[in-house]
């Protein structure tokens, strides 16, 4: 939970309408308390997951009318046996790899919030479960006596197992094929600048724009530039999903071999410390994808703490050390 403070400020930013917002609201939650709380999240939630998928979960009707939904809904972009088409599978190998050893929880938040693609969010809870149903009967898992729940904490202590076999997705390259090298285009500033300072702030600016409210009509003359036309083409959640994920991709850039920082040093890839807050930074991508593939305000408000926590740890040890923006490549000792 975050801090009161943190919540009065970003409440008090909502009421104004202010689409700036301060870097002093980002930074009130504490990194060892938001450790600490995910910590014993964490053990709290394997503490209850004492079943799995193999446990005989699902009824059998049930997965008959999970699959009536299905055909319906799903099939067109799934596949009519799961097995993928224009959607990824939800069936087999790759199925499980994505989705295995996570409780069913996650796997019916993300139908209920994003599908069907086209028209997401219409779905009821107990219309999900009855999809899972059917999903898990198409991957052999067992049939059991009673339904499957719809209710959040009951699935949160179902696991769906993680496949035994070794992946069927390339782990790297064929023997003897040459793998192209893509040295640094840019200085450490420019990918900042260019990638994660505007993903990063459209991920704050949920704080203050309900990324699900509707959207307003755009104006548009022969005189807009491109970037203007174009601003729109992905908006509300789309678009936070996809600055999320532009955070936990790029984040690895920081440590191109070979890439210098605005004052022509040489980016530290070597020091334990900047690896360790590239992998903060990836990290907190991810978990604003997480948040914001629950289509909730209040989960993206909550993770943009840790997006900004991993930017000021940062910031402080390199950029705002000896000699300010100046020396960003230098340590502060």
């Amino acid at each position: 939970m975050m801090s009161s403070s943190f919540n009065r400020c970003t409440k008090n930013a909502r009421r104004a309408g202010s689409s700036t917002i301060l870097s002093g609201c980002y930074a009130l939650g504490s990194a060892l308390f938001a450790c600490a709380l995910a910590g014993s999240f964490s053990l709290a939630v394997h503490a209850q997951q004492s079943r799995t998928a193999k446990d005989g979960v699902y009824a059998d009707g049930q997965a008959k009318r999970g699959q009536a939904i299905y055909k319906d809904r799903c099939a067109s972009c799934h596949g009519e046996t799961l097995g993928g088409a224009l959607a990824p599978p939800l069936a087999g190998d790759e199925f499980i790899g994505d989705w295995g050893n996570q409780p069913l929880s996650d796997l019916v938040d993300k139908i209920k919030n994003t599908m069907p693609g086209d028209d997401p969010g219409k779905l009821t809870r107990p219309q999900v479960a009855d999809i899972v149903a059917y999903i898990l009967q198409a991957g052999k898992f067992p049939v059991g006596t009673a339904e499957l729940s719809a209710d959040e904490a009951v699935l949160k202590q179902i696991v769906l197992p993680g496949s035994q076999a070794p992946s069927s997705r390339p782990q790297g390259t064929v023997a003897g094929a040459q793998t192209p090298s893509f040295p640094p285009a840019g200085n450490l500033a420019q990918v900042m600048r260019g990638i994660l300072f505007p993903s990063a702030n459209v991920i704050f600016d949920a704080q203050v724009v309900d990324p699900g409210a509707p959207k307003k009509p755009a104006s548009s003359s022969a005189s807009d530039s491109l970037s203007v036309r174009f601003s729109d083409v992905y908006t509300g959640w789309a678009l936070v999903d996809y600055a999320a994920v532009a955070l936990a991709e790029s984040a690895p850039l920081m440590l191109t071999p070979g890439r210098r920082c605005e004052n022509g040093k040489p980016v530290p890839v070597e020091r334990a410390d900047w690896v360790k807050f590239t992998q903060e930074l990836a990290d907190a991508g991810k978990a604003a994808y997480k948040a914001s593939q629950s289509r909730n305000q209040d989960a993206v408000i909550e993770v943009s703490n840790q997006v900004a926590e991993s930017c000021l740890n940062c910031h402080r040890a390199y950029r705002d050390g000896r000699g300010g923006n100046a020396a960003r490549c230098v340590p502060r000792e």
